[in-house]
């Protein structure tokens, strides 16, 4: 288990705020490069080789797609490189501003992956249970449906290919019919799961006034520490990013604020911030061989 998810909910949370936030609105290359090669190491962590694979034959494609998307559509910038059969002008400045918009885009994809391993549904209601229960209720039976609906999708293809009605075998229109099937069984099965919660949540005095909620996250003194290192990052980022320290522009042409003391350290503060669950790991990893080798 990844030792950031042991930490209290509010603090997976708030760091999660300050990273995606700040991986939308800073389009600094060293910023860029920071949260996609931190998000990209740490779903590693959390996910193991899978999360290698996924990163490259799903988040890959889209980045190649959107840095080679943006020149055909804009044009704007001083440096022309040549000019494209319609006769619109690649630029330089275009083309490195579709290189940032697709790291970007895929360091925030990368970032709500690790979100969705670590803010699990009971995460969400300790947080919004009391202040908003509706919604957190929401929220945690669509993140628990998504892979309950999956692995149900799994067992019913299974059960219909040991009858020789799955959908890669037959023709095109038995192909269709088992499809139409396997639909029929899960939607089927979707409605018998809603009625059975619903019963669930009546029996259990869902609503009434005065019902408690449990919770199983204590918020210690490690929490504290987390949190207040979290927000001193954060805040500390906000304000270099307010000052001017992480601006960057792309057009007419590329340019940054210039290099200061300032500025060096908001880079910093910015990367021990993205780096800090990494740096929680392994510094667990490194104790956990310590204590090993003398006992």
């Amino acid at each position: 288990m990844n030792e950031f998810k042991t930490y209290h909910p509010i603090v997976s949370f708030a760091y999660f705020g300050f990273v995606i936030a700040f991986s939308m609105v800073f389009m600094h290359p060293f910023c860029l490069a920071v949260s996609l090669v931190c998000a990209f190491v740490f779903s590693v962590m959390l996910k193991g080789r899978k999360a290698v694979k996924t990163n490259l034959l799903y988040m890959l494609p889209v980045m190649l797609l959107t840095a080679l998307a943006n020149p055909l559509f804009s044009h704007a910038g001083t440096t022309v490189l040549c000019y494209l059969p319609s006769g619109n002008p690649l630029t330089l400045e275009s083309v490195e501003y579709g290189l940032a918009a697709a790291a970007m885009l895929v360091g925030v994809l990368c970032w709500f992956s690790c979100f969705n391993a670590v803010m699990t549904s009971d995460k969400l209601v300790c947080l919004f249970g009391r202040a908003i229960p509706s919604l957190s209720l929401i929220l945690s039976m669509t993140l628990r449906f998504v892979p309950h609906y999956a692995a149900q999708l799994k067992t019913v293809v299974r059960a219909q290919k040991c009858l020789g009605r799955d959908m890669s075998s037959g023709s095109l229109v038995e192909r269709a019919k088992h499809g139409l099937s396997i639909l029929s069984v899960l939607t089927t099965w979707a409605l018998e799961n809603a009625v059975d919660t619903a019963d669930s949540m009546k029996s259990r005095g869902y609503g009434l006034p005065g019902r408690t909620a449990f919770s199983i996250f204590t918020f210690d003194r490690r929490d504290k520490a987390a949190l207040a290192c979290i927000f001193v990052l954060g805040a500390y980022v906000c304000v270099g990013g307010l000052c001017g320290a992480l601006d960057f522009h792309y057009f007419p042409a590329v340019g940054g604020a210039e290099y200061s003391f300032f500025g060096a350290s908001v880079f910093a503060a910015y990367l021990a911030l993205c780096a800090l669950p990494i740096v929680i790991e392994l510094w667990e990893v490194r104790r956990w061989k310590a204590i090993e080798s003398n006992t």
